[in-house]
């Protein structure tokens, strides 16, 4: 069966492994969501950034923890991950940095949305926090507004937790910026907790169980 007889046999979106055709469609994902759930497209100089920063990594890395929601035409949502956090940024700059690095040289001092985004590319080592050593795996979830709000969300989410934990992770983090109070509702109701950071910034740091039984 096609994706698209299934989706329409579903009548709606349905969630499926990434596949390697989808890389374009999982950047405008993370482009259009990336300005706290809004449109960053025009923030950036180059739209790819975004996705080279939070997506590519993941879909190059870990493609079997990489999610899509698929509406038959597109990927237009993903849940993506690791299970292992600190090995993730030690294959970050081992294999995902050279691939990247030519395109986006440092600035001596940070000074643009572009300078601030490309210093975080440069150092994937400020994945691994300490304190929250006891939740190795983390995620990134993303979908489009259109299809927000429809349970679609809680159906990737799910999906990634079952392929987290049958990779050995027993608990999972994720970092979002605090001013997203959207998001967090909606963490809260996956069964989300937060987790203490010392100065995180920007950031709320949130886990949970890769356990199914602990959503709400």
């Amino acid at each position: 069966m096609s994706t698209k007889d299934a989706q329409d046999e579903n009548a709606g979106p349905v969630v499926r492994p990434y596949r390697p055709e989808d890389r374009d469609a999982v950047y405008d994902v993370c482009v259009r969501t990336a300005d706290a759930g809004g449109d960053a497209r025009g923030i950036y100089r180059d739209p790819d950034l975004m996705g080279d920063l939070f997506a590519g990594p993941y879909v190059h890395l870990a493609p079997h923890l990489a999610f899509v929601l698929d509406d038959g035409e597109r990927a237009v949502g993903y849940a993506i991950g690791t299970a292992d956090t600190a090995a993730f940024a030690e294959a970050f700059r081992r294999e995902w940095l050279p691939r990247v690095a030519d395109r986006y040289p440092r600035a001596e001092v940070p000074r643009t949305p572009d300078d601030h985004m490309i210093e975080l590319l440069h150092t994937p080592e400020r994945m691994v926090v300490p304190e929250i050593a006891d939740h190795p795996a983390h995620l990134h979830i993303d979908i489009l507004p259109e299809h927000q709000r429809a349970g679609h969300g809680r159906r990737l989410i799910h999906t990634l937790l079952t392929a987290l934990r049958r990779d050995g992770a027993p608990r999972v983090h994720l970092a979002m910026l605090t001013a997203n109070t959207g998001a967090r509702r909606f963490y809260d109701r996956l069964g989300f907790h937060e987790l203490t950071v010392p100065d995180p910034g920007p950031l709320t740091y949130l886990g949970r169980s890769t356990e199914i039984a602990h959503a709400r």
